[in-house]
């Protein structure tokens, strides 16, 4: 009897022969027209023995001299199969049977080539935790903190320091994590992606810990044994924003292992490109100033700056896209190329609070085959434990409401954000509670930056209390123990709002929004009432007179005159005109 494609065969055209009587003809016939010539010449020979001992053989007799593989089980790895398929193929080469290979081995093959030869031991799945062992724990993880992992591996989080510590360098972990009890979601699914080599996108909010999520594995990989004068970076972090490019820095900078700069525009250039040709391994960047300083041949391969880059992180993605700086990055990215100079591939991580459709065609141009880790929504939605308070008024009430609005909320030294929608409204509202006796400052477009530096470190240790600031402050930052967030002037969009909103309630604690809003801001009426509602916070009366229309999005390229969804595929139509005057006919 011949049974093809028997379970535990790598390969479905390799067959189990079991003889109950001496191999007949058919049979050899049957070997040597599908090409297994060699296995029937071999069964010929044990026909032979066959008949001159009487005894037939049994089933492990057969498969032993034969030469067929054994019956294994189905929870064999790939990797096995794949090096005995390599090994057999190697021996014999000269022989005319050719036996395909199982799809698994050749997909183990074609990922192990995919990697350089020093590093393919380091990504087996022994080696990461990815054993499906672990699948039922590492699922329920996943579920309890709202988790999804897109991947074609199973990528187990590493869920203790302990788990880390296997994978991480001891004294970057007792430097960087120190006083950490467990790592972070994000941290615990990012960090077995990252040390496995792979590019990665994370969609999580700010404070969630992702900062350290792609630091920590990348200055393990590249930070440099030795520190010498010139050295062009490694690694690059691309920020939208000056602020948040210094809070990744100040991260970093407590890290000794690596040498970190930060460049934003703002300041002189002189001491950014001196510390530049000082050599350094890490640098934090915001588009603009990058591109101005690549362009002056300071350091580097062929003198581009970036030409040594191996890892590349573009953090808030999806600010920088709304700040249009779509085009800044392209060009970052094709100075940085897919094989730095100094050997190797180059990973990539990019984190977003969102995945719209502009990421999800940013990440397909930049990335190669990433995972993608989410926390919570694909969509933005509101922070559930933030309660949020609508106050209709008159646009000229605002600021004489907002005094006895601070009279209930500001007690002692407790941190409370207010936020303007334009500078010069920041600028005034600033004046306007210095007069009334509130210590006070800003951060705004118009503040230089040593001004802008001071404020917020103000805000952040104690010292100032309220901070007013612009849209500058509602992405990116993490400044801790901010109790309420009171929202002056409604901003342009939702979405927005969200991060306003979300700068309060963080790290599991409980916050307080208060908006204003007035007749100028009716158009984004049905938003805030569908945010509302998905929090479950009551819906003011006086909003909903505004109505809960949601107007559409306009296209991101033609604005509202964009293609309309319900004219695609429309072919047009001739029509044609009778030149009769007789109206009955029409």
């Amino acid at each position: 009897m011949i049974g093809q494609g028997e379970a535990g065969f790598p390969a479905k055209n390799q067959f189990l022969v079991i003889m109950t009587a001496p191999l007949n003809s058919v049979v050899h016939s049957f070997l040597v027209d599908v090409g297994m010539k060699k296995t029937a010449k071999a069964m010929k020979k044990e026909s032979k023995d066959t008949l001159l001992t009487g005894v037939s053989p049994t089933l492990s007799d057969i498969v032993t001299k034969v030469g067929l593989p054994k019956k294994r089980s189905r929870d064999s790895s790939s990797s096995d199969s794949s090096s005995s398929d390599s090994s057999s193929s190697d021996s014999d080469s000269d022989n005319e049977e050719e036996t395909p290979k199982a799809p698994a081995a050749k997909k183990a093959k074609a990922d192990s080539k995919d990697q350089p030869a020093a590093k393919r031991s380091k990504t087996s799945k022994k080696d990461h935790g990815f054993s499906a062992s672990s699948d039922a724990n590492a699922n329920a993880y996943r579920k309890k903190h709202s988790m999804k992992l897109d991947a074609d591996v199973d990528f187990s989080p590493f869920q203790t320091f302990d788990v880390v510590r296997q994978h991480l360098p001891h004294d970057l972990l007792d430097i960087a994590c120190k006083g950490f009890t467990a790592p972070t979601p994000i941290q615990a699914q990012a960090w077995p992606v990252m040390c496995a080599e792979r590019d990665i996108i994370g969609i999580a909010e700010t404070g969630s810990g992702k900062t350290l999520a792609f630091l920590l594995p990348a200055i393990a990989r590249f930070s440099r044994p030795t520190k010498n004068r010139g050295d062009a970076p490694r690694m690059l972090v691309i920020a939208p924003t000056r602020e948040l490019a210094m809070q990744t820095a100040d991260v970093a900078d407590k890290i000794p292992l690596v040498r970190s700069l930060c460049v934003y525009g703002g300041v002189p250039k002189y001491t950014q490109k001196k510390a530049l040709r000082n050599g350094i391994d890490l640098l934090v960047a915001t588009p603009g100033r990058l591109l101005d300083l690549c362009t002056e041949n300071i350091v580097g391969p062929d003198g581009n700056m970036l030409g040594d880059v191996n890892f590349v992180c573009l953090d808030e993605a999806d600010r920088m896209l709304d700040q249009g700086f779509e085009q800044d990055m392209r060009r970052i990215m094709a100075l940085v190329g897919k094989t730095p100079k100094n050997g190797g591939t180059r990973q990539t991580a990019l984190f977003s609070a969102t995945w719209p459709e502009s990421i999800r065609k940013l990440a397909r141009e930049f990335l190669d085959r990433p995972v993608r880790i989410t926390i919570g929504s694909d969509d933005l939605t509101a922070n559930v434990r933030v309660t949020q308070i609508v106050e209709v008024v008159e646009q000229y009430e605002k600021e004489r409401k907002l005094v006895p609005l601070l009279a209930k909320y500001h007690k002692k030294q407790n941190r409370i954000l207010i936020f303007a929608l334009y500078k010069k409204e920041a600028s005034r509202l600033e004046s306007f509670l210095k007069s009334k006796g509130y210590n006070c400052c800003a951060i705004h477009g118009d503040k230089s930056q040593e001004a802008r530096t001071s404020a917020l470190e103000g805000f952040k240790n104690g010292s100032v209390p309220l901070l007013v600031a612009t849209d500058v402050a509602a992405r990116g930052l993490d400044i801790p123990n901010v109790e309420y967030v009171i929202n002056v002037s409604f901003p342009l969009t939702i979405e927005d709002y969200i991060h306003r909103i979300g700068r309060t309630g963080r790290a599991g604690k409980t916050g307080v929004s208060h908006t204003f809003f007035t007749a100028f801001d009716k158009a984004r009426s049905g938003e805030l009432q569908n945010v509302l509602r998905e929090a479950n916070m009551p819906v003011p009366e006086s909003l909903m007179k505004f109505g809960s229309t949601v107007k559409k999005k306009a296209h991101s390229t033609y604005g509202d005159f964009g293609p309309k969804a319900d004219l695609v595929g429309l072919v047009a139509k001739k029509s044609t005109f009778s030149d009769s005057d007789d109206s009955d006919s029409d």
